[in-house]
């Protein structure tokens, strides 16, 4: 008599642990590097000590834990809110779903951005430039000035111009048109990003850990090519690296891609 005859083992049981294993995993990648990670170890202290009490039988106490009992789920839900976030925009993310919402981008953008970015490069001038995907950034095009432009490298690049009023902040790319400038943008408290990027960097990651928005950014320090995905940068990019990462962003789920 072996082990499997004492406690039958099904296919889908096998199956159901692997999918535990690979959603505890995602969950530990989404939080990894956030305050998160310290605020679920305190949970599991606080669970633990929790255990204790009803071992010990301390009557006081188990009534006051009983209480709690009944705010755990919303507490949980209030704490962990932009884990959820994240984790529910990832699904948004899977090939299927970006095949349906993501719109077609046309490939002409592509050139004039990257021309954009040369020039703004050369100039060494600060640049970050947000393009919408499935995830809409309503709330934060209302935070900018309205544009609704066509793209032309001339004009990102004079926006970018530090004499510029509009070249604080970023400009947001929805549906092949410049919609809006100088928009307000999410900033990471990640502590994976290093000391070496600035607000303008860490504001291109905050809108990607937020929605599936794909980031350009330029540093003004510098001159270097950065893009932002999913919470992820990517730093010192060449233009060729660029217009690679762009072209696949931007026709992520476009049939035949």
């Amino acid at each position: 008599m072996n082990l499997f005859d004492i406690i039958p083992v099904r296919l889908i049981d096998l199956f159901e642990i692997l999918l535990v294993a690979v959603v505890f995993y995602r969950l530990y990648m989404t939080m990894r590097g956030t305050l998160a990670v310290s605020l679920f170890v305190g949970l599991l202290g606080f669970l633990f000590i929790q255990f204790l009490v009803q071992v010990t039988g301390m009557k006081v106490l188990q009534s006051m834990f009983s209480a709690l009992n009944d705010i755990y789920v919303l507490a949980a839900i209030i704490v962990f809110q932009p884990e959820i976030r994240r984790i529910l925009i990832l699904l948004g993310q899977t090939p299927l779903l970006r095949r349906i919402l993501t719109p077609v981008a046309k490939a002409e953008i592509v050139p004039e951005i990257v021309a954009a970015v040369s020039k703004i490069c050369q100039q060494q001038q600060g640049a970050l430039i947000a393009f919408k995907r499935a995830s809409g950034l309503r709330s934060y095009i209302e935070t900018g000035e309205t544009l609704q432009a066509a793209i032309s490298s001339n004009l990102l690049v004079s926006v970018f111009n530090p004499v510029s009023p509009l070249h604080d902040g970023a400009v947001i790319i929805a549906d092949n048109r410049i919609e809006a400038v100088r928009c307000i943008l999410p900033v990471s408290r990640s502590k994976r990003l290093g000391q070496q990027f600035g607000t303008r960097h860490r504001a291109a990651v905050g809108l990607t850990e937020e929605t599936d928005a794909f980031v350009v950014v330029v540093s003004e320090e510098t001159g270097k090519i950065s893009v932002a995905e999913q919470g992820v940068m990517i730093s010192g990019l060449t233009i060729e690296e660029l217009e690679s990462h762009l072209s696949e962003a931007l026709t992520a789920g476009i049939p035949g891609r």
